[in-house]
């Protein structure tokens, strides 16, 4: 009924210790505690099925986690992360400071160049060449390889 062994030895012993509890009260039958034993034993397998059926169906609706990525991925991935970072920061030093911070506020914080123009005190027409002179000085400093990724980039975002 239980269709595990281990399940089956815990309603057996939950079987026995309900006839302890209720040793007073046992119904016998022709002299023996056997039928009693055998409904009680029934019961608690069902609720034990019943239980672990409720269980499964709580689990499977519990959303799954991404699979765990190894320890080297991750190292790999953090020491690449922080040579880029790398790369950023030091092609961003070699900027204007006005040029830095007009980056800074369209690229990080997602500002328009329109809303960028007005927090530095400039017009917006000033800021769009500005901001397109800087970028085109980022992806040189950057390479080559990531220069398809920032004219791409400031073609979206200036539309």
């Amino acid at each position: 009924m239980t269709a595990n062994v281990h399940d089956a030895e815990d309603v057996t012993a939950a079987a026995f210790l309900e006839l302890w509890r209720r040793r007073r009260s046992v119904r016998v039958v022709d002299g023996s505690v056997l039928p009693w034993l055998l409904v009680t034993a029934t019961n608690l397998a069902r609720n034990l099925v019943r239980g672990l059926r409720r269980h499964r169906a709580l689990i499977g609706t519990l959303p799954r986690a991404e699979a765990a990525s190894s320890a080297a991925d991750i190292a790999v991935g953090r020491i690449e992360e922080e040579r880029i970072a790398a790369q950023v920061r030091q092609a961003l030093s070699a900027l204007a400071t006005s040029d830095a911070a007009l980056l800074a506020l369209t690229m990080l914080e997602h500002y328009s160049p329109a809303e960028a123009a007005v927090a530095l005190g400039i017009s917006d027409g000033a800021a769009r060449t500005r901001l397109h002179r800087a970028r085109t000085r980022m992806a040189t400093a950057l390479g080559a390889s990531l220069a398809g990724d920032c004219d791409n980039t400031t073609k979206e975002e200036t539309r």
